[in-house]
């Protein structure tokens, strides 16, 4: 697909990403979605169709775009010299003018995502990829990135996800189009996704029916 012939390296970037997005428990978006349409019996085919429609969302499936995105602007605006405090300057800049800075922050860990860690050991042992100029970006940008977030105050986890250097791995390889990285990401999904599914089939699950309250009820368990 890429031209590539027999990429080595490429081959082994794509079994360590489609392993470690194999699977994020299961109350994500489309990890919910997926095990909710399968409770109704619904065929597997169908139950991680649903997912991926929830994986189409931008606030779901579009994370590392986002931070590839962001990582290229500032590669452009400030050109060759990656320093860390031109890359403090640029994050300031960023949170200053209310946005946030991708790839930083998870819903959950409140500590380095283990993921991220992997990755970056896998730029590491690879001479040539990390010397490509987005990757010393991704690097330094978690050297610094910590420090700036945990000033500004406003983080529970200053430290980076998986977002923060999936996708520039894949530029550097040759996937620009940035649209077919859900497609990756949807790949990889299908194998927890599914596996939930094949579970909650063996232990004879029910349907899922979430409870519903009416304001009064949430009134009296808040004066409870």
């Amino acid at each position: 697909m890429l031209g590539y012939g027999d990429n080595h390296d490429l081959t082994e970037y794509l079994r360590l990403y489609i392993a470690i997005h194999g699977d994020h428990e299961g109350g994500n978006a489309s990890a919910h979605t997926s095990h909710l349409v399968s409770s109704t019996l619904s065929d597997p085919y169908l139950s991680y169709a649903a997912a991926l429609y929830a994986l189409a969302g931008p606030l779901h499936g579009l994370a590392n775009q986002e931070v590839l995105r962001w990582q290229l602007n500032m590669q452009q605006e400030i050109g060759g010299e990656i320093t860390h405090d031109i890359i403090r300057e640029y994050l300031w800049k960023t949170l200053k003018s209310g946005q946030v800075v991708p790839g930083y922050g998870h819903g959950v860990l409140r500590s380095p995502d283990p993921r991220f860690i992997a990755l970056q050991e896998f730029c590491e042992t690879r001479p040539k990829l990390l010397a490509d100029p987005v990757i010393q970006l991704v690097k330094k940008t978690y050297e610094v990135a910590p420090g700036v977030l945990t000033e500004h105050g406003k983080t529970k986890n200053p430290y980076p996800n998986v977002d923060a250097a999936s996708g520039c791995v894949l530029y550097h390889y040759g996937l620009t189009q940035f649209k077919y990285y859900t497609v990756i990401f949807g790949v990889s999904r299908a194998l927890g996704a599914l596996t939930q599914v094949v579970w909650a089939r063996a232990l004879g699950l029910p349907i899922e029916r979430p409870k519903s309250l009416s304001m009064d009820t949430i009134e009296k368990i808040v004066k409870q």
